[in-house]
C-alpha cells in the first residue's frame, strides 16, 4: 500500500447529517439575502437606471399639532418617493428645525410623501404633506418668473465636460458627477463613469435672487467610499458678476480649501455661462438681508486662519498709531514745509466747505483707487491672476524656513499686541461711560459747561471759521510755546477719568470695628 496515498476518513453519519442540514440552512439564509437587497429600497439604483434626481431640503416645522404629554418630545420627517424612503435626525419638538438635505432617486413619474412623526413608545402621526413629480416640476417654472421682486435675473450654465480629473479609489477609475449650487438651488449632472475626462454637456438654469451671490461647482466620485468620506475631486468658486455672457472657458478646479490646484492632471472643467439680471431689482435687493444658507457646514478651529487675522488687527493698529504719530509730527512743525502746507490746506478747506460736500469726500478713496488702476498696469484684478505667479507664491511660502518655535513666539507678541491695544480700547469706552454717569462730578459737570459754550459759539459764529480757529490754534502751539510736549487734548481730557477698574480700587471699604483682647478686658 502506497504510504502517500489519500486515505478515506470515517466519518460518522449523525455528523454528516448536521453539516448536510447546516449547508441546506446556510443556502436559505442566502437567497433571503439576495430577495432582501433586490427589494430593498437603498439597493434600487444597483436595478433600475433612474432618470433624475430630487434634491430635498428640510429646514423646519411650524403650527403642528400638540402631541400627547410624554417625556419624549423628538420629531422626525419620512420622504418616500416611489420605492425609495429617507428618515430625518429627531429634533425637539419645540424647535424643530433640521436643515438637512436628501437626494431621492427618480426612475418614473411618483408621488413624493413627506410624513412627520411624535417619536415615543409608540409612534404618534403629526401630519402628512406630499406632491407628484410634475407638480414639483411646474412649481419650479413658476420661480422662474421675471416679475417677481425678489428675483433679479436668470443665470444659465451649460457644463461640457472636464479634464484631468483624479482617482480616488483603488480601482483607479474616475465615476464623476457635477454638482452647482447657487445660494439654496442645487443641480446635479448624470454620473460618467470610468474616465478622467467627462463629457456631460447638460444646460441648466438657475434663478437669481442677489447678483452678488457666487455659482459653487463641485465634482464628486460616485463610489461608495468615497460618497461617504465627503471627498471631492475638485470644486470652483465663480462670482456671478466675473462671468461673460456666451463665452466658452476652462476653470482651474481647486482643492477642498480653494487655494491650491486640485490633484490631477492640471484638472480643469469647461463651462459655457450666461447672466441676464435687472439692474434695478438688483440694486434694490442689495439693501435687504442675504439669503440664509440652510445647509451650512459647521466652523472649524482654523490656527492659520486666525493667525492670518491676528496679523491683520496688528496692522490696523499699527496705522492708527503711525497715523497718530504723522499728525504730532505735523503740529509740531517737524517738518517747516509739510506743516505750512498742511495748514494752509485746512484753512482752505474749511473756507469753502458747504455740508453738501460730505457725500463728495467719501468717494475720494473710490477716486483714488479706480485712477490707480486705470492708469497703471501693474494693477490686475483677481480674477485674471496668472496661474504661473500664483504658483510662484506658493513656492516661495512653502520655503520659509521658519520653526515652529519661531512661529508660536510670533503668535505670542501678536497676541500681546493685540490685547494691548483692546486693553486700551476697553478702557477708553469705560472712561467715557464713567464721565457720562458722574463717576467723578467736577469732570463731568466741566464738560458739560463746555459742550454748552461749544453749542453757543456754533450757534453765533459759522461752523467753517471755528474750524479755522481750531487748526490755527492746533498748528501754532508749538511755535508760541516751543518747549512743550506734543499731546492730544481729548485723550488727556479722558485719561483723567477713572476705568472700573480704577473705581474697583477706589472703592472704599468699611472700617471693622476692633475686637476686644484680654488686655482691654483686664484694664477695665
Amino acid at each position: 500500500m502506497d504510504p502517500m496515498a489519500p486515505t478515506a476518513l470515517a466519518v460518522p453519519d449523525q455528523l454528516m447529517g448536521r453539516i448536510g442540514s447546516g449547508l441546506s440552512i446556510l443556502r436559505d439564509h442566502g437567497k433571503k439575502v439576495q430577495k432582501y437587497l433586490l427589494k430593498n429600497r437603498k439597493f434600487e439604483v444597483l436595478k433600475k437606471s433612474w432618470s433624475s434626481i430630487v434634491n430635498i431640503v428640510l429646514i423646519e416645522a411650524k403650527d403642528l399639532p400638540d402631541a400627547p404629554p410624554t417625556t419624549s418630545n423628538s420629531l422626525y420627517c419620512k420622504f418616500k418617493l416611489g420605492n425609495e424612503s429617507h428618515k430625518s435626525k429627531q429634533v425637539h419638538k419645540n424647535k424643530p428645525i433640521w436643515r438637512e438635505r436628501f437626494n431621492l432617486y427618480l426612475y418614473e413619474d411618483s408621488t413624493l410623501e413627506v410624513n412627520v412623526w411624535h417619536k415615543t413608545k409608540q409612534k404618534n402621526f403629526m401630519g402628512r404633506t406630499g406632491c407628484s413629480s410634475g407638480t414639483c416640476l411646474v412649481t419650479s417654472q413658476v420661480w422662474y418668473k421675471f416679475d417677481n421682486w425678489n428675483e433679479v435675473g436668470r443665470l444659465s450654465i451649460t457644463v461640457h465636460g472636464a479634464k484631468g480629473l483624479c482617482a480616488l479609489n483603488i480601482s483607479g477609475n474616475v465615476n464623476s458627477f457635477c454638482v452647482l449650487e447657487l445660494d439654496n438651488s442645487r443641480i446635479q449632472t448624470h454620473t460618467i463613469r470610468g474616465t478622467a475626462e467627462p463629457n456631460w454637456n447638460k444646460t441648466f438654469t438657475f434663478c437669481i435672487k442677489d447678483i452678488t451671490s457666487a455659482l459653487d461647482i463641485t465634482i464628486y466620485d460616485e463610489a461608495m467610499l468615497q460618497s461617504m468620506k465627503g471627498e471631492k475631486i475638485g470644486k470652483v468658486t465663480i462670482p456671478l458678476l466675473r462671468i461673460n455672457n456666451n463665452e466658452k472657458k476652462w476653470y482651474a478646479l481647486k482643492d477642498r480649501a480653494k487655494r491650491h490646484s486640485a490633484r490631477g492632471n492640471c484638472p480643469r472643467i469647461l463651462l459655457e455661462m450666461s447672466v441676464v439680471w435687472n439692474p434695478v431689482k438688483a440694486s434694490m435687493r442689495v439693501l435687504t438681508p442675504k439669503e440664509t444658507k440652510y445647509i451650512q457646514k459647521p466652523t472649524k478651529f482654523d490656527i492659520p486662519l486666525i493667525y492670518s487675522n491676528l496679523i491683520f488687527i496688528k496692522k490696523i493698529f499699527k496705522v492708527f498709531q503711525n497715523g497718530n504719530e504723522s499728525l504730532k509730527r505735523v503740529f509740531e512743525w517737524d517738518n517747516t514745509e509739510k506743516s505750512a502746507l498742511a495748514l494752509a490746506g485746512w484753512l482752505t478747506f474749511w473756507y469753502f466747505f458747504r455740508m453738501w460736500m460730505t457725500p463728495l469726500l467719501l468717494i475720494l478713496p473710490f477716486a483714488h483707487y479706480w485712477l490707480l488702476q486705470r492708469n497703471c498696469n501693474a494693477v490686475v484684478p483677481i480674477s485674471q491672476v496668472d496661474e504661473d505667479s500664483y504658483f510662484q507664491n506658493d513656492e516661495k511660502e512653502a520655503k520659509d524656513d521658519k520653526t515652529i518655535k519661531t512661529r508660536i513666539s510670533e503668535l505670542q507678541d501678536l497676541t500681546i499686541t493685540i490685547k494691548k491695544g483692546i486693553d486700551y480700547i476697553v478702557s477708553l469706552l469705560e472712561r467715557i461711560k464713567n464721565l457720562v454717569n458722574f463717576s467723578v462730578p467736577y469732570l463731568s459737570y466741566l464738560i458739560i459747561l463746555t459742550l454748552i459754550a461749544a453749542s453757543v459759539a456754533f450757534y453765533v459764529i459759522p461752523a467753517n471759521y471755528i474750524f479755522m480757529a481750531l487748526g490755527v490754534y492746533k498748528f501754532t502751539r508749538k511755535l508760541l510755546n516751543p518747549s512743550r510736549l506734543p499731546n492730544n487734548d481729548i485723550l488727556d481730557f479722558i485719561s483723567r477719568v477713572p476705568d472700573d477698574e480704577m473705581l474697583k480700587q477706589w472703592q472704599e471699604l468699611r472700617v471693622p470695628e476692633p475686637t476686644p483682647t484680654q488686655d482691654d478686658s483686664k484694664s477695665r
